[in-house]
């Protein structure tokens, strides 16, 4: 199954919301979290999604519709 990374990146008033682990039961891929600073007024994170291509898209479009940026990370390289 593809994994694909992004980066995610937070609005102050999105910081308090699961929309992590949202993603992971509203869509049929696996959330892995790589790296994160959270902090009160800004946060980012480097996910790793694994399920089919077009459930990790629909899942990417998703978290956009959510209101956070996401970049996908251009390696794309599992290790």
């Amino acid at each position: 199954m593809p994994s694909l990374r992004f980066h995610i990146r937070f609005p102050e008033d999105k910081i308090k919301e699961p929309i992590i682990y949202q993603i992971g039961h509203e869509y049929k891929i696996v959330t892995n979290v790589r790296r994160a600073d959270v902090r009160e007024t800004t946060g980012w994170m480097d996910v790793e999604l694994t399920g089919e291509t077009a459930e990790i898209e629909r899942a990417v479009a998703g978290l956009r519709k959510k209101g956070v940026l996401v970049d996908p990370i251009e390696l794309n390289v599992v290790e």
